[in-house]
């Protein structure tokens, strides 16, 4: 039995992570701020939920905190690191950069250190798939350049944790792997990304925000298809590999509108915009070296997957 220490686990996609690590047989330390980014008491279900579980535990502190970080891995005799604690959002970072660069690269150094003077097994660190920015080399591959050429504030902090988890396997072997996920989205999910922002718009007659022509494409990636392919990095002590998590299938701005007009039954009131700075105009992954060495294996078609997301809003949200 491994005892992993997840931070973000109030999250979206942390509290998936420790929901598949509880529900093999793992214990599961969780640290969060529990932060106002979006409402506290979505964190905080995700938290209760997660509290079923006598195998769970939770500290409610911020990670650039290190004294309390060190704390946490001494009390919780923590074996592996799922670092999915983040400032997300492209555009909020433009707007403030300073808070993501506190959060995304000094949390993050601050984890490492931890985890250093710990001496765990295995990390895994998130980084995003925005650092490839807008590279042409299509479908997006690890060895890319183009993410040394980040185009937000929110994806060079990004690029810099992964830069400073290499720094830390270099000078200390720490074993770390690096996932960058595409548009994760499913049951409790993030309320400032579009499949969130789109179902409920879509449920309650609003007006949906459409940037640009609708041409853009994403690589959406199911939340389970996801928390898999991260499990999966935790139990692979490779050394340092970096690797996409997602579909590999993209979907663009108009057909994801579409869709959500088709599986909501709706339709939809479309506020024509033009497109936001910072926005990339296609997301795509080649997932070949994660099936090779995580046997990692997305499954969930973006229609299905929002059918699930939509069942759940109508459920949980709506």
């Amino acid at each position: 039995m491994k005892t992993v220490l997840v931070t973000g686990a109030a999250g979206f996609i942390g509290s998936h992570v420790a929901e598949s690590l509880l529900a093999r047989g793992d214990a599961v330390v969780g640290l969060d701020n529990c932060n106002d980014y979006y409402p506290v008491q979505y964190k905080r279900e995700n938290l209760q939920l997660l509290s079923s579980s006598p195998r769970f535990s939770f500290v409610e502190g911020d990670l650039c905190d290190r004294a309390l970080v060190e704390k946490t891995f001494a009390r919780g005799g923590v074996t592996h690191v799922a670092h999915l604690a983040a400032r997300a959002g492209v555009r909020p970072s433009i707007e403030d950069p300073f808070i993501y660069q506190e959060a995304n690269v000094q949390g993050t150094l601050t984890l490492l250190e931890a985890a250093r003077k710990a001496g765990v097994a295995n990390s895994v660190v998130t980084s995003s798939s925005s650092v490839y920015g807008n590279s042409t080399r299509i479908p997006f591959r690890e060895d890319d350049s183009a993410t040394d050429r980040p185009i937000s504030p929110y994806a060079a902090t990004k690029k810099a944790t992964e830069v400073l988890s290499h720094s830390y396997h270099s000078l200390y072997g720490l074993k770390i792997n690096v996932v960058r996920p595409f548009t994760v989205y499913g049951p409790r999910g993030r309320p400032d990304m579009a499949p969130w922002l789109f179902i409920e718009a879509a449920l309650s007659g609003k007006v949906i925000r459409k940037f640009g022509d609708g041409t853009t494409r994403r690589d959406y990636t199911f939340i389970d298809d996801f928390a898999a392919g991260f499990v999966n990095a935790i139990d692979r002590e490779i050394g340092f590999e970096i690797f996409n998590l997602g579909n590999s299938a993209t979907v663009s701005l108009n057909e994801a509108l579409e869709t959500v007009s088709a599986v909501t039954g709706k339709k939809l009131n479309i506020e024509q915009l033009p497109a936001q700075p910072g926005d990339v105009e296609l997301t795509n992954a080649d997932v070949s070296k994660a099936r090779k060495l995580l046997g990692y294996d997305p499954k969930t078609s973006f229609r299905d997957g929002m059918r699930l997301f939509h069942d759940w809003f109508v459920k949980h949200r709506a």
